[in-house]
């Protein structure tokens, strides 16, 4: 069975448009009134402006326990089917932390899952330098060294 096709008129599509939205009318300027200063000011204050967002958006340091530096080795990835061995990795290296912090949650950084996965799924690093922080609230991060 084929798909019957419903007609839309287009009497029909400017009704909708005019009862649904009104057009908002853009007022008219020439390039000619705006002077060089104000384009310039414009554009430094929308750059102050994105500067203030970010300064604002920063995490506040917390208070840091223990901070460590380990040599994950990860060569027991190796074993098993090829197409999961970066897979393998990353559950090694949590299993490694986890044994290591004894965390109540785990957070490993984008750079050390790309540093993983960075030759693909077939071929992980046999070792890893990482540097693990754990805070107050139990919270470990694995960032790489």
């Amino acid at each position: 069975m084929a798909k019957k096709e419903k007609e839309i008129k287009l009497e029909d599509l400017e009704e909708e448009l005019v009862d649904s939205e009104e057009i908002e009318e853009i007022e008219e300027f020439s390039l000619d009134e705006i002077s060089e200063e104000e384009e310039i000011s414009e554009i430094f204050e929308e750059d102050v402006l994105e500067k203030e967002e970010v300064e604002e958006l920063e995490v506040p340091k917390e208070e840091i326990i223990d901070e460590r530096i380990y040599i994950i080795p990860l060569a027991k990835a190796r074993k098993g089917p090829r197409n999961k061995r970066a897979k393998k990795a990353i559950r090694y290296l949590k299993e490694y932390m986890t044994r290591h912090f004894k965390p109540e949650s785990l957070i490993i950084t984008q750079e050390v899952n790309e540093r993983i996965w960075s030759r693909g799924i077939q071929k992980p690093p046999r070792k890893l330098k990482v540097r693990a922080t754990k805070n107050i609230d139990g919270l470990v991060v694995v960032y790489l060294s």
